[in-house]
């Protein structure tokens, strides 16, 4: 995990969570914190091992990490977060020492996070779509009468 703690410490990486942290400052809804990115990681990793997919626990750290890292682009500019998250992810992972074929498979499931056509493909793609979808406890939020997310997409009761 030495990359990934890697990623953790990169300016980059610290400079956007901040960002975001600033924009979210007063959101009573789902934050995009540290909290939900591991929450994200460590499901997808549940999935990877109780799937038998067999990826490194790496590739799916990494990608958690950084799958909203442009979120605060989006608050800014309106760029889907999904697409301003891939270059951003992509340096710092580059950065952070991992190589391009690796960083390829990380940027496109980052970028296809939101993609619900891939939700069943057993790989990074499919298990970090699940995985966040599945890291949304609304069964428990109290504001979630007042969410503006389609019922059926939320989490009335725990998934994985």
């Amino acid at each position: 995990m030495e990359r990934v703690n890697r990623v953790l410490a990169n300016e980059k990486f610290q400079n956007s969570k901040q960002k975001i942290e600033a924009w979210e400052k007063d959101r009573i809804f789902c934050k995009h914190d540290m909290v939900h990115f591991l929450d994200v990681a460590r499901i997808a990793q549940i999935l990877n091992l109780k799937e038998a997919l067999g990826l490194p626990e790496e590739l799916i750290y990494a990608a958690a990490l950084l799958h909203d890292i442009g979120r605060h682009v989006q608050y800014a500019d309106g760029t889907p977060h999904e697409r301003a998250s891939m270059p951003i992810a992509k340096e710092i992972l580059i950065e952070c020492g991992f190589d391009e074929k690796e960083t390829d498979v990380i940027v496109k499931a980052i970028g296809n996070h939101r993609t619900a056509e891939i939700k069943e493909n057993r790989d990074l793609n499919g298990i970090l779509y699940r995985a966040d979808k599945a890291s949304r406890a609304c069964f428990a939020c109290k504001v979630e009468p007042e969410c503006n997310w389609k019922n059926d997409k939320k989490n009335k009761a725990l998934i994985l």
